[in-house]
């Protein structure tokens, strides 16, 4: 093929070049310039492969064959080199030309360059050939490297066209709020035959899905949005409202960033078996529980401990369904049923059990961090269907439910008592007029409660005394995305037998009988330790509303920080908004203290109260915990997030941190990015994590 080319770094003249040497091919009649540019290349640390070509008739096969990075064209004249860049720009035009000439000459080089040749070199500078030459390859290589990206991009994108085309998932992609590409599932999914191409997005969902959804969006856009399912309310081509959920992506849509909206496709063989299966019952329909499924789960999940906070069986009825029934027909009221049950099932956490009774009652089991998110859960639910309009046989009507509620006591789990609490609430509510909520009155005696506390408080001393408590922290996450290195602690009580007892069987005991400020003592000495062994960034750690009073507990504090010699500024102490709005002077005066000593200091339940922005001028504050009554009703609620957007902007203004308490779901964390809230606690989050501490 090549009989006349001779490298220049011949087995007989030179050892063979290294494997990742550049391959070079110099067209001279004399083979002294090839050696000469070996040699200079090799002294100054780059690695060639020159191939001698000492007629331009063996250039075509070279290109070929060689594949070089740079052609070195030694001539006298600048005319000698045309006919050898026609054949480069025939065969290889994106190998770069350097002509090499016995002298500089500008008008010389003036024409080697208006032939096409990449710049005039001499032998005489070799510092200047050696910096021609390394400038080339580097060019030569990064148009390489763009090209064969642009090729790639151009292979994922078509790769990604064939992916939408064919995927049984439904998929869109949405760029500034506006659909740019839908694929066919999601024409099926939505029903439609013309497109949605150019349409907003918002106007594919219900509006209580909008500020979840454009919270989502944004996160995505900046990078922020991990892989959570966002759940959200389809609306339909025919007017019908589809419970889904999505996965969202970052994604290129010509040229400029987009997101990717995935709605998983249900398996082949789950669609055949829907398909030849009779109509699902309403229930059934809407996600819930049927009954036998629902009485087994809740035996089952009553008998596992709470991890924490407060559980409640609620029976919801729907009021004077009887009198709507003979309105509508029986088979047009069950659409009203399947209304109803979609959102009761929406104002639910995913891990809570929901189902139905029987007739027209559901039951749900709540887990929420305490008795004000039931009550709040409870008011939101009730205004919710309340205001609800629907369509039902071409008539806009709108229905009225009664709740009844049985809180669960920490050691009676039984499912039949509590039932029956809830249902003969659920009754009294009905009776008085319905459209309420009814707490079940079934408590103990005060002599029962006596016996109960005596038994607690022994367990509690004990506990004191033999170093029986344990804290759990749950990690703070960042909206920014960084990891904060931030932690709420919690308090667990390790019983006789090695087990763990939740703070919701014997914090009340120990409120009522004056043990809370020792229990406090414990929490801080060993968040003190934790602090200097560990060097969190923060630890927060509560105060009870005796501690907060205490005027000890300064004097207390300060003996324990210099034996612990633990950074002050890595403990925030918190404590309610209910207790600082009705002890203004003491707690100012205590946060006042606590900053002085360069501790941090917060409020909790932040929001709870009537003049919640006000405290942020009273109390010197570095953080404030939205609480968590709102933020678990915010991703459906529009006022809600208003008034939550409103606290934030005050603690913004006034230079506070913001941190969302009892954050369950991705919906959730998705409004509250939109918000501005800069950071989350919960259980979507991470569940409590036990800090082993030796005393």
């Amino acid at each position: 093929m090549l009989e006349s080319a001779r490298p220049a770094c011949a087995p007989w003249r030179y050892p063979l070049p290294e494997q990742n040497a550049v391959p070079l091919i110099v067209l001279s009649v004399t083979r002294d310039p090839v050696e000469a540019i070996n040699s200079l290349m090799r002294r100054a640390g780059q690695a060639v492969h020159c191939t001698w070509l000492p007629a331009v008739r063996d250039l075509g096969d070279a290109l070929a064959q060689i594949n070089p990075q740079l052609l070195i064209h030694v001539a006298a004249t600048a005319a000698e080199a045309a006919p050898v860049l026609r054949v480069r720009d025939q065969l290889a035009p994106g190998v770069p030309v350097l002509v090499l000439m016995p002298a500089m000459d500008e008008e010389q080089a003036a024409q080697a360059l208006q032939l096409g040749a990449r710049d005039v070199v001499t032998l005489a500078s070799p510092a200047r050939l050696e910096a021609v030459v390394r400038r080339e390859l580097a060019v030569f290589r990064s148009a390489r490297e763009l090209e064969a990206a642009a090729k790639s991009a151009q292979d994922a994108r078509s790769q990604l066209d064939n992916v939408l085309q064919r995927s049984n998932d439904a998929i869109i992609q949405v760029q500034e709020g506006i659909v740019t590409e839908a694929n066919p599932a999601w024409h099926e999914l939505y029903a439609v035959v013309d497109g949605i191409t150019g349409q907003p997005v918002m106007d594919l969902f219900e509006e209580s899905t909008h500020a979840a959804l454009r919270g989502a969006l944004a996160a995505c856009q900046q990078g922020r949005w991990s892989d959570h399912t966002l759940r959200a309310n389809a609306l339909l081509n025919d007017g019908t409202v589809l419970p889904i959920e999505m996965t969202l992506a970052l994604g290129e849509y010509e040229g400029e960033p987009c997101v990717r909206l995935v709605v998983p496709s249900r398996p082949r063989d789950e669609l055949a078996a829907a398909a030849a299966a009779p109509a699902p019952r309403p229930e059934i329909a809407a996600g819930l529980m049927r009954r036998v499924d629902l009485l087994d789960a809740l035996a089952e999940r009553l008998a596992t401990p709470s991890a924490g906070g407060v559980r409640c069986l609620a029976v919801l009825r729907i009021d004077k369904f009887a009198a709507l029934e003979r309105v509508v027909g029986a088979t047009a009221s069950e659409e009203v049923f399947t209304e109803v049950a979609r959102l009761l099932k929406e104002s639910l956490h995913p891990k809570e059990l929901v189902g139905r009774l029987g007739g027209v009652r559901f039951a749900a089991l709540l887990e929420r961090g305490n008795e004000h998110d039931i009550s709040a859960w409870s008011d939101r639910l009730l205004a919710r269907i309340a205001k609800h309009v629907m369509q039902v046989n071409d008539k806009a009507l709108s229905v009225t439910c009664t709740l009844g509620l049985s809180v669960v006591p920490p050691k009676d789990t039984r499912v039949d008592a509590l039932l029956a609490d809830a249902m003969e609430s659920a009754r009294k509510g009905i009776a008085r007029g319905g459209n309420q909520t009814i707490t079940s009155a079934r408590a103990d005696t005060d002599s029962r409660v006596m016996s109960y506390d005596q038994v607690w408080v022994k367990h509690i001393k004990a506990a004191l005394m033999e170093n029986r408590f344990r804290l759990v922290q749950q990690p703070i996450a960042s909206l920014q995305g960084e990891d904060p290195g931030m932690f709420d602690v919690l308090v667990r009580m390790i019983d006789t037998q090695g087990k763990e007892v939740l703070p919701s069987e014997f914090m009340a005991a120990a409120g009522r009988n004056d043990l809370l400020k020792n229990i406090d003592r414990w929490v801080v000495g060993a968040s003190l330790t934790f602090a200097a062994q560990k060097a969190p960034q923060c630890l927060f750690v509560r105060l009870s509303r005796e501690t907060a009073r205490d005027p000890g507990f300064i004097d207390w504090l300060d003996n324990h920080l210099r034996s612990s010699r633990a950074q002050p500024q890595r403990l925030c102490f918190q404590v309610t908004e209910e207790s600082a709005a009705a002890h203004v002077p003491e707690i100012t005066a205590l946060a006042s203290a606590l900053r002085e000593r360069k501790f941090r200091f917060a409020l909790e339940g932040f929001g709870s109260g009537r003049n919640s922005a006000g405290m942020l001028d009273s109390v010197p504050l570095d953080f404030v915990k939205i609480d968590g009554t709102l933020v678990q009703g915010l991703a459906g609620d529009p006022q809600l997030q208003q008034r939550v957007r409103m606290l934030v902007e005050a603690a913004r203004k006034a230079r506070i941190q913001t941190v969302a308490e009892r954050v369950e779901d991705a919906n959730t964390m998705a409004v509250l990015w939109q918000i501005g809230v800069q950071y989350i606690q919960g259980y979507f989050v991470n569940e409590p994590e036990e800090v082993v501490l030796h005393g």
